[in-house]
């Protein structure tokens, strides 16, 4: 009889695809790591806390906080309601709103500022009648707001939309088949039961507005944002001066991993 091979040498003989893809992905993964402990590990850590101390740092560091914090804030206002409107409709309409709110995701930065400035500019019916009691819509805090909402709160939407679609909705008939309205409904059954992935939503919108730069140069150079301040640095002094606040942005991305990673919910799943 001829000599037969086992299944474990046959396996032998093969390529391991598993290890293979391991280290094909490896590459990537030091294409990601590599650039983010360069900037960490680049200047000392005295100089780079020295520098953080800065009144353009400090100035651009609150102006950020402040905008990013309010953005976040009216896109949890106006988008929870809406991704409960989509999570319980069904039809050609909700696939329609959905696309337009996914649009403002897909539009490139500068495209989102350029569209928003032919509403909200000065020279606009919207921001002239703004600017004639006393807002200024352009140049101005509420300009930074404006942009990072418009790039940020789609976030919010998709995420907590995906957050009320996860929760069995036999368990809202049931607390509205015990004579509960559906806001009680809502308050004490499907907002808790939503709200690690609500959330998450608001914790990427939050990140995702406090690193806008192109719509945001386009509305608002001044007041300076984080990363408005890192173009200008890097523009004007040099790479070395635009670190500190570079540093802050990869501090507040890393907060965010860690937030998402304690409440368990992965939004791109």
């Amino acid at each position: 009889m001829f000599p037969t091979k086992s299944r474990t040498d046959v396996s032998a003989g093969r390529f391991d695809w598993l290890t293979v893809a391991f280290l094909l992905g490896a590459v990537l993964l030091c294409y990601y790591l590599v650039p983010l402990l360069a900037l960490v590990l680049s200047q000392p850590p005295g100089v780079i806390i020295q520098r953080l101390t800065r009144p353009t740092v400090v100035s651009a560091a609150t102006t950020s906080l402040t905008a990013s914090i309010t953005s976040a804030a009216i896109a949890s206002v106006f988008g929870l309601p809406l991704a409960y409107w989509l999570a319980r409709t069904d039809g050609r309409v909700k696939t329609v709103v959905t696309a337009v709110v996914v649009l403002p995701l897909v539009l490139p930065p500068i495209v989102s500022g350029m569209v928003l400035l032919t509403v909200v500019g000065p020279n606009t019916f919207i921001g002239g009648l703004a600017a004639a009691n006393g807002l200024q819509l352009t140049r101005s805090v509420a300009g930074i707001v404006l942009a990072q909402t418009f790039v940020a709160s789609p976030f919010v939407v998709i995420t907590a939309k995906a957050a009320f679609e996860s929760v069995d909705r036999s368990l809202e008939y049931a607390s509205q088949s015990l004579g509960k309205s559906r806001l009680t409904t809502f308050r004490r059954v499907t907002l808790p039961l939503a709200w690690p992935g609500i959330l998450a939503g608001i914790t990427l919108a939050f990140a995702r507005a406090i690193g806008e730069f192109g719509a945001t140069i386009m509305l608002a150079y001044y007041p300076r944002t984080m990363p408005v301040q890192i173009w200008v640095s890097f523009t004007t002094l040099g790479l070395e001066n635009a670190f500190p606040v570079a540093v802050i942005l990869v501090g507040i991305a890393v907060a965010t991993l860690i937030v998402l990673n304690v409440l368990g919910t992965n939004p791109l799943e």
